[in-house]
């Protein structure tokens, strides 16, 4: 894949205004970035992303940050809909399987430390597709390294106070509210969501540890 392969046509000004206050990772699920990049840039596919990155770390540009990309779909985060209009979205080349390259990861973290300067989005505004849309999408999945990102100040830093001595779940659900999660879905997929997140891999039902990386203790003491 080149840097030049071309733009996406899917993609218009951004409504009422908005100007990107998110940025949204994706994965693309597919075999290679060449086939990502021919379905992003598809008309018919009704589908794209501001960037594309290929597993060597090859960044391609698909819509300019100006306009508004195809890339969220329905849902919300901290209460606010239409995350097309408000958010940049990079699409990372992985099949939802395999890790993410070294090269992959370094460039990505260029490539947001330059999005957020450019548009004064702070950590707090990096977020998953799963996280404005639990239940419904599963990307960047359980191989994304958060931790690497928040270490470096590009994603939002998680709570570290011990979990509380009684488990409830409507208390997970105020924090996890104030953290971002507002979307309108059931328990279960609230929950996954969370552990997508900050706790990979994690089975079961709610336990005291989900409510730790949430932070906002003050909802759930």
């Amino acid at each position: 894949m080149t840097p030049d392969a071309g733009r996406s046509p899917n993609c218009g000004p951004r409504r009422d205004g908005l100007r990107p206050s998110l940025i949204v990772l994706h994965y693309t699920a597919m075999q290679s970035a060449e086939a990502a990049a021919a379905r992003l840039c598809d008309p018919a596919a009704e589908v794209s992303a501001h960037y594309l990155l290929a597993r060597d770390g090859t960044l391609l540009t698909l819509v300019d940050e100006s306009l508004r990309a195809w890339h969220a779909g329905a849902g919300e985060w901290h209460g606010q809909d239409d995350i097309n209009s408000r958010s940049i979205g990079i699409e990372i080349d992985n099949d939802g399987v395999c890790g993410f390259p070294e090269e992959q990861m370094a460039a990505l973290e260029d490539l947001l430390g330059a999005i957020m300067a450019r548009w004064d989005i702070p950590p707090e505004g990096v977020i998953g597709h799963s996280d404005m849309a639990p239940g419904r999408k599963f990307d960047p999945g359980p191989l994304f390294d958060w931790e690497r990102l928040e270490a470096r100040g590009l994603a939002a830093p998680r709570g570290t106070a011990d979990g509380p001595s009684h488990v409830d779940a409507a208390a997970f659900r105020r924090a996890a509210r104030a953290a971002g999660y507002t979307a309108d879905v059931d328990d279960a997929d609230l929950l996954a969501a969370v552990r997508l997140r900050y706790r990979a891999g994690a089975k079961g039902p709610l336990c005291a540890d989900d409510f730790v990386p949430l932070g906002h203790r003050e909802l759930w003491a």
